[in-house]
């Protein structure tokens, strides 16, 4: 059926800014807020909250843009194991510099990029390099002497002070990076120590997203949350901090709760005062759980993201990325939602698929790998693997026809193109394999579109593909995972490779 709306952006933006310029009136000179989450293209929230714009949160500072600048942290040791974010499928340096661009085409302002935990690493001093030749300004924070527990060394000019200060203009300083564990928290408080040492008052608050404080702990919003970070072993709690203040129960997770008792006394420390936050909830600022507007909608999105991220652990966990725990967890919350991976319309379908190629023979190589995608209507559509064709291009083509009113007997590629690209991977390039993926197939649809009317209206309807669901028997290749990227679909796969060979490109 077709996807319902859960989520007023509008009515989030009223709530979330009156909520920022709360906070900011409580600091004279400076607000540090650090941005829990993605700043831009949280498809996340945009998965588990329908409707959700993924650039919300930047059309919300665009409102603040004449008080807000950006600083971005990246962790130098992320730099150095070329950590992924796999979304976009780039490392978080190219994700830094991507955010760098995307932040000005929004007229948004860095002010600085800080590589945090630097230690002169290789990798992470060229890219220093790298952003300095572009006339960006780098700084370099050391790890915190002292961290965590002397709280007099940490909050001394041998800890937070030994970092330089970042030279900010403007009173919002919103603190963003690529990813969790950028250190977006420790240079927030080594600015406030440098602020407060100058007599000025700042103060520091965090824009949260997840988990909603005011939804239930077992709500599958939050469990979807606790599904995305499995591999940190993140866990939702009931804030007891909260509840002990203000007798209203309020969620978090529990390295917000395991730091607060510490994070709350530096903050004191630097600040000579008792400080206003008398729990982790106090100090987010969130709103999300206010623009919610179908319980049901959000709900069922949750346990949909929820086995999305079973298979993409299954996954990771196959080609060796992430240990068998982060796949348990996962299924213990599907277990306790009542959830399947069979819950996932597209998964049934796509391993039929599958099977049908089996009985029919149209596999490649011994493998049979099936694919199927739910379209806007709710309809699905298949696709297999053959000599000719990868299952996810095959899949790409079928549903382009579907959403184009084109019949199935009509062939959206001319043999001559077909033969084209069989000619220039074989007997050019020297590839091993003929069958074209889900990249070379959107390619060869739009170079069919100068002689065929047919792929010219196909191509026309493939933007209706944004936001489908996708399911394939296989571990997409290269070429498919790339293809369905820009297609900008919501993929899953079942964790068996696609091809004997141990080497794919």
């Amino acid at each position: 059926m077709p996807r319902q709306i859960g989520f007023d952006n509008e009515k989030y933006l009223a709530e979330q800014t009156a909520a920022i310029n709360e906070r900011v009136a409580r600091f004279r000179d400076k607000l540090y807020l650090e941005f829990g989450g993605k700043l831009l293209f949280d498809f996340h929230a945009a998965r588990v909250l329908p409707g959700f714009d993924p650039n919300v949160k930047m059309r919300l500072l665009q409102g603040l843009n004449d008080r807000a600048e950006v600083v971005l942290c990246i962790f130098a040791g992320d730099i150095e194991k070329k950590k992924m974010r796999a979304d976009f499928g780039i490392t978080y340096d190219a994700d830094a510099l991507k955010l760098i661009d995307d932040l000005g085409e929004w007229q948004v302002q860095v002010r600085a990029v800080v590589i945090t935990r630097y230690d002169e690493q290789p990798a992470a001093r060229a890219f220093k390099n790298r952003l300095e030749h572009r006339g960006i300004r780098v700084y370099t924070h050391r790890a915190t002497r002292g961290y965590p527990t002397d709280v007099d060394m940490i909050v001394s000019d041998e800890g937070y002070g030994a970092n330089p200060r970042i030279e900010t203009e403007k009173p919002i300083v919103v603190v963003t990076g690529p990813g969790p564990g950028s250190g977006k928290l420790a240079t927030c408080l080594s600015q406030l120590y440098h602020d407060r040492h100058r007599g000025l008052n700042a103060g520091y608050a965090k824009f949260e997203t997840f988990p909603i404080w005011n939804l239930p702990l077992r709500h599958p919003v939050n469990v979807a949350y606790e599904a995305a970070t499995s591999e940190l072993k993140d866990v939702n709690q009931l804030d007891h901090f909260h509840l002990e203040a203000y007798n209203e129960r309020a969620v978090n997770y529990n390295r917000d709760l395991e730091a607060f008792p510490l994070l709350r006394r530096i903050i004191e420390k630097i600040t000579g005062e008792p400080s206003f936050y008398r729990s982790p909830t106090d100090m987010g600022v969130n709103r999300a759980g206010f623009g919610i507007v179908s319980d049901a909608a959000v709900r069922a999105a949750g346990e949909q993201e929820i086995v999305r991220r079973y298979f993409r652990y299954a996954c990771e966990h196959v080609m060796g990325l992430v240990d068998g725990d982060a796949v348990r967890r996962i299924e213990l919350l599907m277990d306790d939602l009542g959830v399947q991976p069979a819950s996932r319309p597209v998964v049934l379908p796509a391993r039929e698929a599958a099977r049908a190629a089996e009985r029919n023979g149209k596999g490649h190589d011994g493998i049979y790998c099936g694919a199927a995608m739910e379209l806007p209507d709710g309809s699905i559509v298949m696709g297999c693997n053959s000599a000719l064709m990868h299952a996810a291009a095959s899949l790409v083509l079928n549903a382009a026809k579907r959403v184009a009113g084109i019949p199935d007997e009509v062939h959206l590629l001319p043999p001559e193109v077909i033969e084209s690209v069989r000619h220039l991977k074989t007997d050019v390039l020297g590839a091993r394999r003929v069958s074209m993926d889900a990249e070379e197939a959107l390619t060869a649809l739009a170079v069919s579109t100068t002689s065929n009317p047919a792929a010219r209206a196909a191509v026309e309807k493939l933007r209706e593909l944004r936001g489908c669901e996708v399911h394939i028997t296989h571990m997409p290749t290269p070429g498919d995972e790339a293809g369905l990227r820009r297609l900008a679909v919501n993929l899953t796969s079942d964790p068996d490779f696609a091809t004997k060979h141990l080497f794919v490109t």
